[in-house]
């Protein structure tokens, strides 16, 4: 098996895939071990507002740069390390990330939308908070395995330099 897998531009992918999925597990583990815990102490109303402003701040380049950034780069990096040892982790990353973007787009985000356009307080909460706190720990969960996959393959990748004399 080839193991220069493009060199210094593959490197930097792997690397830049690695970064921003470690930053939205960062971001989902927040949610699961503080946001979501506080929020869960507040009346109805105060749950729904501050749940609508944070889905209306979050839409922002400083969070949609590694949310839509962690799959592709992890695409692309399964892609450059097809033909090397580090390919099973490369693939495995790249899948979680597209599973964390896949959940989010299709049970977070509508469930947002719906909070949003509910008008009634405690019926909003009752029909938003469990399935987006649990979504959000699959999601926390996924994106966190995707990152530990993508950091073994940063490992096995700089193994296999040094090995080669790279």
């Amino acid at each position: 098996m080839t193991q220069n897998a493009g060199g210094k531009s593959a490197g930097a992918v792997l690397g830049g895939a690695t970064v921003t999925a470690g930053v939205l597990a960062g971001v989902w583990f927040a949610y699961v071990c503080s946001v979501m815990p506080a929020l869960a102490r507040s009346d109805d109303r105060v749950f729904v507002e501050v749940m609508r402003n944070i889905n209306d701040v979050i839409q922002n380049p400083v969070f949609f740069t590694p949310f839509f950034a962690a799959p592709v780069l992890a695409a692309v990096a399964a892609w450059q390390h097809r033909a090397t040892r580090a390919r099973i982790w490369t693939v495995a990353g790249a899948v979680l990330c597209v599973a964390v973007f896949l959940v989010t787009s299709a049970v977070n985000v509508p469930l947002n939308d719906a909070l949003a356009a509910t008008s009634d307080p405690a019926a909003a909460r009752a029909a938003f908070e469990g399935p987006w706190v649990t979504w959000n720990l699959v999601r926390a969960v996924l994106a966190a395995a995707g990152f530990a996959c993508l950091l073994r393959a940063m490992t096995v990748r700089s193994r296999a330099r040094a090995q080669a004399g790279d």
